[in-house]
């Protein structure tokens, strides 16, 4: 490789990470801004997780997989639609609400 090869590989790794940290931050912030939506959000992200692994190990089927996906994108539709109403943020009632919806999803999927 070329020292101008290089020296461009090492510029474009230093911007791209540069890039990547100013994202993590973002987000960092964004959650401590908003930590009852992030804790929604993240009890989706695991649901998410949990629905394709019980599929791809024969668990569920494929139509099984669909509707718990649409139930949890229900949720998450629903979580985005409160936050409109109270300046982004959810309230604690909303949460627990959310949280019940997330359980009862959560349930179906170890079945």
């Amino acid at each position: 490789m070329s020292r101008a090869a290089k020296a461009a590989a090492i510029a474009w790794s230093v911007a791209f990470t540069g890039i990547a940290v100013a994202s993590a931050a973002a987000e960092t912030q964004w959650e401590k801004n908003h930590p009852r939506r992030t804790e929604v959000n993240d009890r989706l992200k695991n649901q998410d997780r949990r629905i394709n692994k019980e599929l791809r190990e024969g668990e569920i089927t494929k139509g099984q997989a669909r509707e718990l996906h649409s139930q949890d994108h229900a949720i998450r539709q629903e979580e985005r639609t409160m936050s409109k109403f109270n300046n982004g943020h959810i309230t604690p009632a909303e949460q627990k609400s959310l949280n019940q919806q997330e359980n009862a999803v959560s349930r179906e999927i170890g079945k």
